[in-house]
């Protein structure tokens, strides 16, 4: 199976390399490393790896966690094969080429460039200021794998920001700038894998993807509406 491993190590020679010794020996055959951030002398790195599915995460984990100066932030399973630099633009593409299905194509393509469950593009109610909480959003289109019915986080429509639910799943929420239409993307929170939380620049991406796609589709934007669906406090 393909796994996503987000660890944050310290940004010196030998170390990296380190990382990848230990996910060899481990079983974990890599197939793409990311970095998401270099900072302050440390570094986050997502690496997605083929794992057998016989092997057990543990031993894997127990690996890293005996490197100094490694944290794993999260292991999770990945959705179709990893991204790469052109996708954003080929799915802004098809959104213009097709823009009648465009916000579909958006929440249906999100989840595999994000290394997440699922997505949907809710509307939250055009009082939603006035109300403690938010509100329910009613969810205009659902992705596939999206739970029935799908556990929305507290969202409003002003930017876009990540964060957790009570349950441990994680989510990012872009905004697209009217109709009070954002979308959710998912992590859900599986045992014994544990997902990362989305990473700010995850969130920034998520958010360049959903402003670009609300300037190609415009008005229809609007039409986008119901099924109802109740909200995670």
């Amino acid at each position: 199976m393909l796994l996503r491993v987000r660890v944050t190590l310290p940004d010196r020679p030998g170390t990296l390399g380190q990382v990848a010794r230990t996910l060899g020996v481990s079983g974990a055959d890599i197939v793409q490393v990311v970095v998401l951030e270099r900072l302050g002398g440390r570094a986050v790195d997502d690496f997605t790896v083929v794992w057998p599915g016989a092997a057990r995460v543990e031993r894997l984990l127990a690996g890293l966690a005996a490197i100094p100066g490694v944290r794993v932030d999260g292991v999770w399973r990945a959705i179709g094969a990893p991204t790469t630099t052109g996708q954003d633009a080929e799915l802004l593409a098809q959104v213009a080429a097709n823009p009648t299905d465009g916000v579909a194509t958006l929440v249906d393509a999100v989840p595999g460039l994000l290394a997440a469950d699922w997505a949907v593009a809710a509307v939250v109610p055009l009082d939603w200021a006035s109300r403690s909480g938010g509100g329910t959003a009613t969810v205009g289109h659902a992705s596939w794998r999206t739970p029935e019915p799908p556990r929305l986080p507290e969202v409003t429509p002003l930017r876009a920001r990540a964060s957790t639910g009570v349950d441990g799943s994680h989510y990012a929420v872009a905004p697209f700038g009217r109709a009070g239409l954002v979308l959710v993307v998912a992590r859900d929170h599986t045992e014994p894998l544990t997902a990362a939380a989305f990473h700010s620049t995850e969130v920034d991406r998520l958010a360049q993807l959903v402003r670009a796609g609300a300037v190609i589709l415009g008005d229809r934007l609007d039409l986008v509406g119901p099924p109802s669906v109740t909200s995670v406090t």
